[in-house]
């Protein structure tokens, strides 16, 4: 009898999991390949299907204004190192990161507040991409690169309550969107570049959780 009784506890238990959702909101730093680190925000949302396993989805964002050392190269390659400033300016990348991705996260208990994390997503990389006209280095012109991206990282959680808590991560992202880059010169000649932009790298962040 005690047997059967334990046995539906655990059952009503892990149904009560199963139907939390939770909303968490990150911030930290991001530090990609292709420009500087720098501040990074995003929102997960999810739902346990028991106390270990959460399945959802995020989405992140990531803003830079650099120069792209990698495009000045080339340019420098083709048009001279003379024109060196001014191909810099032509490199001048203001850039905005959209990762969006499918998570899971799975929670082992150290002790009673606390939890280890192994967190893990794939989906796409959305990048939105101002740069300089190459003609005319005052005109600026937008494009979209797009590609798969991954992730994995571990962290801990501690609780602050039944249905919140404050945790840390550190997590690899992997990702490099592209995207054929055409110019004329002053000579009417058209060269394409391939625009590369590497979006791995680590990222370290704190958060906030609740339950619902």
């Amino acid at each position: 009898m005690k047997s059967k009784l334990l046995f539906l506890i655990l059952i009503l238990s892990s149904q009560s999991y199963s139907q939390w959702g939770s909303s968490a909101i990150k911030l930290g730093h991001f530090n990609p390949s292709a420009s500087e680190g720098g501040f990074i925000i995003g929102y997960e949302g999810g739902k346990y299907i028991d106390y270990g396993l959460n399945i959802g989805w995020s989405i992140d964002w990531f803003h830079k204004s650099y120069v792209d050392k990698k495009l000045v190269a080339q340019f420098n390659e083709f048009y001279g190192i003379a024109g060196g400033s001014v191909n810099e300016l032509r490199a001048k990348t203001n850039l905005h990161d959209f990762p969006v991705m499918l998570t899971a996260i799975a929670k082992f208990p150290v002790s009673h507040f606390v939890n280890l994390l192994i967190n893990g997503g794939i989906g796409a990389e959305v990048l939105i991409i101002h740069y300089r006209n190459f003609q005319d280095i005052d005109e600026s012109e937008l494009q979209g690169a797009f590609d798969f991206n991954w992730r994995l990282g571990l962290g801990l959680s501690f609780n602050l309550g039944r249905r919140s808590e404050i945790f840390g991560e550190l997590t690899y992202h992997s990702s490099m969107p592209s995207w054929e880059y055409e110019i004329q010169d002053q000579n009417g000649i058209k060269r394409t570049f391939e625009r590369e932009f590497d979006m791995s790298g680590m990222m370290a962040r704190i958060g906030i959780r609740f339950y619902y």
